[in-house]
């Protein structure tokens, strides 16, 4: 029996709750991350920044300055690979996904 493969991005435990949260949503704000999470400002950028270059989530920026909103949401690649991932880890759980 071989081990099953878990996505590297998306097994850091920050970034698999947001991948949770934006597989459970159509889009999220840097806010709401934050405020769920509990992450700082820098943290969570870090964070979405990983995911953002691994082409699992694509971030939307409205407006410029102190009142401007990013928003996230999870790519059709993001999904497959949460997907993936949730099924790898469920199998070496022993448990149904």
């Amino acid at each position: 029996m071989s081990l099953p493969e878990l996505d590297p991005v998306i097994h850091a435990p920050k970034r698999l709750m947001a991948m949770a949260i934006l597989a459970n949503t159509e889009f999220a704000t840097f806010q709401f991350l934050k405020d769920r999470l509990d992450l700082t400002d820098s943290d969570l950028s870090k964070q979405m920044s990983t995911l953002v270059s691994a082409g699992y989530v694509k971030a939307k920026k409205r407006g410029r300055g102190p009142g401007s909103v990013t928003t996230y949401l999870m790519t059709a690649q993001g999904d497959r690979a949460y997907r993936a991932h949730r099924k790898a880890l469920f199998a070496m759980l022993g448990e149904d996904s």
